[in-house]
């Protein structure tokens, strides 16, 4: 019995395909919505774990819009602020804030209901190879990441600043 070559596929099949390729996304966006919003109603007191560790929340103003956002990303202490590493579970592509954070660099940080106002600049190829250590220590996961994706993974430096009402 020979293979037959497979029929190409309907616009049904097409579509319920890219679904399934969007839902992912709709979904993990719906869920970082309600883990911000279920953590702002209980000043701080829940939703403070994904993947077992500790998330810190951080508000910053979208590069294109204009608009305020929240993010729930993993909480890397580091001096009197923060790291924030742009993994993107290890994909090809630097995470949609990372544009935010580079042109929109103050930001706020909310880490069980502690908020601190900082500044982003992204690590210096110098300084990277101390601060790796620190990410795979709060989040080993990201090791694989750096193997998974040909991607320089970024890292942003979040220093204390003054408190004020721009962002």
């Amino acid at each position: 019995m020979t293979d037959s070559p497979k029929p190409a596929p309907s616009d049904d099949e097409n579509s319920t395909q890219t679904r399934a390729r969007v839902l992912p996304n709709r979904l993990l966006k719906t869920l970082a919505k309600i883990h911000v919003r279920l953590n702002l109603l209980s000043r701080g007191h829940l939703a403070n774990k994904m993947q077992g560790r500790d998330v810190c929340f951080v508000t910053m103003t979208g590069a294109i819009s204009g608009r305020t956002l929240t993010k729930p990303l993993m909480y890397i202490p580091y001096g009197d602020g923060v790291l924030l590493v742009a993994s993107l579970g290890g994909g090809p592509k630097n995470p949609i804030w990372y544009g935010n954070l580079v042109r929109q660099p103050n930001i706020e940080v909310r880490h069980r209901g502690h908020v601190m106002p900082l500044r982003a600049r992204l690590a210096t190829d110098a300084e990277k190879p101390s601060l790796w250590p620190i990410c795979d220590a709060a989040f080993p996961p990201y090791a694989e990441y750096r193997m998974k994706t040909s991607r320089e993974i970024p890292i942003f430096v979040c220093e204390r600043r003054a408190p004020s009402t721009d962002s």
